[in-house]
């Protein structure tokens, strides 16, 4: 069977700069940027923003995130939301997951919602 080597979600931003600004700080490097769409990368990690909001949309997009610290993200993630002035971001601390991972929650500005979770 042929392989998947990788998979870019394309994810709603609310206002495009802002997002692009927010997954940067968080760690994500734009390799590609035009005025409608940026590609992120983050080690082997890549997404798609689209300057496209739908609310219906962006509220309903979730994307899982495997990482080797939790705690770290969750600390990362805060750190973005008070040093960027992301009001709207919000942030929960790790918690146990019922499926084996200790998961940070976190909403973006356009309100998706990001799990860094940390497998057992």
């Amino acid at each position: 069977m042929p392989a998947i080597l990788d998979q870019r979600p394309f994810l709603a931003t609310q206002n495009f700069r802002r997002s692009i600004d927010f997954y940067t700080r968080l760690g994500w490097t734009s390799v590609y940027q035009d005025a409608d769409l940026a590609l992120m990368e983050l080690g082997a990690s890549h997404l798609f923003l689209q300057n496209a909001f739908v609310e219906t949309w962006a509220h309903n997009t979730m994307l899982h995130l495997i990482v080797d610290d939790a705690q770290a993200w969750y600390e990362t993630a805060l750190r973005v939301k008070t040093e960027g002035g992301f009001d709207e971001v919000k942030v929960s601390p790790p918690r146990r997951e019922a499926y084996g991972a200790l998961a940070t929650h976190v909403i973006d500005p356009a309100g998706i919602l990001l799990f860094f979770a940390q497998m057992d």
